[in-house]
């Protein structure tokens, strides 16, 4: 049943996220912006976490979970030490993911080139 409902939560996310780029004028990188804010909003208001109970790992993958992580890790900085820790904590549990993702597209660029 996890699979289904992981499989169910990610198409779901796709599908809006194609609806509006289909049907409006927003960029690949508004809504990329769009979803993480939702994660982020998602987790302030405690469902995200019920998201994660329903789906397990379905949650995880799409862009929204960077969202959540991005708050969950400022909001540890901030208990942590206040003010400062909430700039200072709020790559940590997402520093490896954007340092593999760059480098990857390093990787990727020397082997494709970009088209016109």
């Amino acid at each position: 049943m996890y699979y289904i409902n992981a499989f169910l939560l990610v198409g779901i996310i796709s599908m809006i996220g194609q609806i509006i780029l289909d049907n409006t004028k927003l960029t690949p990188g508004h809504i990329t912006s769009i979803f993480v804010s939702i994660g982020a909003l998602l987790s302030f208001m405690g469902l995200y976490d019920k998201l994660i109970e329903i789906s397990k790992i379905g949650s995880s993958i799409p862009i929204m979970s960077f969202g959540n992580l991005l708050y969950k890790a400022a909001l540890e900085g901030f208990y942590n030490n206040k003010i400062i820790g909430l700039f200072s904590n709020m790559l940590s549990t997402t520093s490896a993911g954007i340092s593999s993702s760059v480098i990857i597209a390093f990787i990727i660029s020397i082997f494709f080139k970009a088209k016109d």
